[in-house]
């Protein structure tokens, strides 16, 4: 139709209306418009990418924000705090604005929620496999890979007023886990693995001797010894009503760590989903049966395995390391009070081995990412507060808090780090149970492992562990755990989790799912519908008058 046509009625049709029908033409035409501008809007690049600036501009302020994870540890957040000062006495033109969270779930829903409104914080403490799910949005998360090995602003830049860590000086098992999607998203901030803390004074009284790399077999054993009663009903092995023997803490570090060793399937670095096989079945079998015979128990089942382990009420007690500190008869923090702690030797291993030959253990712990932004001297900015976090002060101290050691080589072989570890003080700072779960670490990096990270990972670690959650509710509920059982689990948990459908689109996740809809798309899809609606009620009416 040509502009002619366009403007003036066919010869054929009558003239009446023909004023109302441009006006219906013209309000179609600017909805049209409309419509194509939100598409142009949500089918752009958004944000560009980000390029290291050659110089940091010092004339101007900028105010950053961090978020970060926190568990009520007054001492955490005062070495968060010392950590800005000391920063932006070094820069005086940043201003650090600091908000605590009390878990990384609530963090991880902020940024999602925040992506769509361009909101995201400056610098996050955050997991790789939730800075997976940021990267749907274009260019959200920077790529870290060109400031690593910037020669100003890099790590050990000429520039960089603080002695921060060179890229070499970065354990590489921990950062490893920072690179996926073909780039590095994240530096890692801390790092923990998961341990054994054992009652070896119970372990002794049932008649074993405790071996310096435990195994499944050993476990599993010595729990079902210990589920035994005396005539009067209680346990035999510590004289009360209540003993759980093996407690497990994460069942999704228990479940990927069982495959692991056994050189099983449980997902590729392209997110295909293998987690649900027959070794797999033969793990919650085996589990069930444990848990059956009351010898096993989990976190979200029972409650947490320090308590049960310092009221003599549990022997094998698995944990990260970072929560070493609530382990043991002189543990410094407790929930349990006083007169219910028992007074018994206790141990640290790693966590059980199919092949102790060859351990295999997890390697777990914050990292930091950096969002981008329109200013690339906010960014630049960023990152040189995240390189903060990095320096040996700031490493140290906080790894001194818990069972954390510090992610760089520079930090761990610092003189101040290392009197930390092999101090006999006893006290609160030193506690021993705490420096060993931190030493157990340190030993065997090279033993650690991670999981493959992309846009689905987080919700395949939940169905690890939601497996053995399970299996063990099932069978305290009587239920029988058999081939047909395992069949249906499967189906529901694939469901459930989302898990049998294709991660290999772009932008997808395990399950397909492409994430919360941004607020842009909820505006087009709803302008779409509005003007196709006045559209039809265009054609309809044009109808009726031709009639």
């Amino acid at each position: 139709m040509n502009n002619e046509e366009f403007r003036r009625p066919k010869a054929s049709l009558p003239q009446r209306g023909g004023g109302a029908k441009r006006r219906w033409g013209a309000l179609a035409l600017v909805l049209l418009i409309l419509s194509l501008s939100l598409t142009a809007c949500h089918g752009s690049k958004g944000r560009a990418g980000f390029e290291v600036p050659a110089e940091f501009d010092t004339s101007k302020n900028y105010e950053i924000t961090f978020w970060a994870k926190n568990d009520t540890n007054k001492t955490q957040t005062e070495i968060y705090k010392k950590a800005i000062a000391d920063f932006e006495a070094l820069y005086p033109n940043i201003t650090v604005s600091m908000k605590l969270y009390t878990d990384y779930g609530r963090i991880y829903n902020d940024v999602i929620t925040n992506i769509s409104t361009n909101t995201t914080p400056n610098v996050c403490i955050t997991y790789p496999d939730h800075i997976a799910t940021y990267l749907t949005g274009d260019n959200v998360v920077v790529p870290l890979d060109g400031l690593f090995d910037d020669a100003k602003y890099g790590l050990g830049g000429s520039e960089v007023r603080f002695d921060g860590p060179t890229k070499d000086e970065l354990i590489p098992q921990f950062l490893t886990e920072c690179a996926f999607s073909g780039a590095t998203y994240a530096v890692p901030y801390m790092r923990s693995t998961e341990a054994m803390y054992i009652n070896k004074t119970y372990v002794e009284a049932l008649g074993y001797e405790l071996p310096d790399v435990v195994t499944w077999d050993f476990v599993w054993e010595v729990a079902e010894a210990a589920t035994k009663k005396d005539a009067d009903g209680t346990f035999a092995v510590n004289g009360q009503k209540v003993m759980i023997p093996f407690i497990y803490k994460s069942t999704d570090n228990m479940m990927i760590q069982m495959l692991r060793q056994l050189d099983a399937p449980y997902s590729t670095d392209a997110g295909e989903i293998l987690i649900l096989n027959d070794t797999t079945k033969d793990l919650l079998k085996q589990v069930a049966g444990h848990a059956k015979s009351g010898a096993f128990s989990t976190f979200k089942i029972s409650s947490y395995p320090a308590n049960f382990l310092n009221a003599g009420q549990c022997i094998f007690a698995v944990d990260s390391t970072a929560g070493a500190t609530w382990m043991g008869s002189d543990a410094p923090l407790v929930d349990i009070s006083p007169d219910s702690i028992v007074q018994f030797e206790t141990a640290v291993r790693t966590v059980p081995q199919f092949d102790p030959e060859h351990p295999q253990m997890i390697s777990q712990g914050p990292s930091v990412c950096v969002f981008n932004k329109a200013d690339p001297q906010e960014v630049l900015a960023s990152w040189l507060f995240t390189q903060y976090l990095l320096t040996n002060e700031t490493q140290i101290a906080y790894a001194e808090t818990e069972g954390y050691v510090p992610v760089t080589s520079k930090a761990q072989n610092d003189a101040a780090y290392q009197e930390y570890l092999h101090s006999d003080a006893g006290d609160a700072l030193h506690y021993p149970i705490k420096l060993q779960a931190a030493q157990l670490l340190l030993d065997n990096t090279e033993n650690t492992f991670t999981t493959p990270v992309f846009n689905g990972s987080a919700s395949l670690r939940d169905a690890a562990g939601a497996l053995i959650e399970s299996v063990t509710k099932s069978v305290r509920r009587k239920q029988t755990v058999d081939d047909a059982y395992i069949a249906k689990l499967y189906d529901d948990t694939a469901s459930l989790y989302r898990l049998n459908q294709s991660s290999g689109r772009s932008g997808m996740t395990s399950s397909g799912d492409l994430g919360p809809l941004p607020a842009g798309s909820k505006a087009l899809l709803i302008t779409l519908a509005v003007v196709w609606a006045l559209l039809a009620a265009w054609a309809i009416a044009g109808k009726v008058k031709k009639k």
